[in-house]
């Protein structure tokens, strides 16, 4: 440990309260912000639970929501690949008749939503029935989007089983009646990593749920959903 680094933790040592009574007051206040950290975690199991499905049992709705997760080189990330090998299965088996695929292409060299539908077209879903959105920079902005832009009042949304809980209150906040698919992953860093950031993105769910404000790119209707179901 360096010099700078034991100076550091010695001058926390010494702001530390040195009775008892200040301890205590320390472990209180310590575990009431563990409590309030943890509350829109606990919101979101309770409200979405109820809504999370399997493959096998899911029920037949119109359209798959699948969210982005990162490209590698131009092409899915392995997290994102097994969301869309999920909604090529749900269309295999008749429960979607279309695909919303909804991910960041803020710039002109990094295209989320191509590199998803050109995934689902060369794993059996017809590029005809693939609906793009550009503008979903987060899952908020996704779900608002595919209420307001694209017209998507049910889905079955596919995301991994971490996050899939915030998706369906968002969805739910946003006028979506939804099911969703958790998708399965190996429980290793990547996985707890993704775990432990849905802490911080629990919290902004809650107030984004309590607030609906507008996505960040509103625009114009689009129709591509209701010609993808005809």
């Amino acid at each position: 440990m360096t010099r700078t680094a034991v100076a550091g933790v010695r001058a926390v040592a010494a702001r530390l309260p040195r009775s008892r009574r200040g301890r205590r007051r320390l472990l209180r206040a310590a575990v009431a912000l563990c409590v309030l950290a943890l509350l829109p975690a606990t919101w979101l199991r309770l409200t979405a639970d109820p809504r999370v499905r399997t493959l096998a049992d899911a029920p037949a709705e119109p359209v798959a929501v699948v969210f982005g997760a990162g490209l590698w080189n131009g092409e899915p990330s392995p997290y994102l690949a097994h969301r869309l090998d999920t909604a090529s299965a749900l269309y295999a088996a008749g429960k979607v008749r279309a695909v919303l695929v909804t991910g960041d292409n803020s710039r002109t060299d990094y295209d989320e939503p191509t590199a998803m539908r050109d995934y689902l077209g060369a794993h059996g879903v017809p590029r005809a029935k693939v609906v793009l959105d550009y503008a979903g920079f987060d899952t908020w902005d996704s779900c608002a989007r595919a209420r307001r832009i694209f017209g998507v009042a049910h889905a079955l949304l596919v995301s991994q089983d971490f996050h899939i809980r915030r998706a369906l209150a968002l969805c739910h906040a946003a006028g979506i009646d939804a099911y969703g698919i958790g998708v399965d992953e190996p429980h290793d860093v990547t996985w707890y990593y993704g775990g432990a950031r849905e802490i911080a993105g629990a919290a902004k769910a809650a107030v984004d749920a309590a607030l609906t404000p507008d996505p960040h790119f509103l625009g114009p209707r689009e129709h591509g959903i209701a010609q993808a179901l005809r």
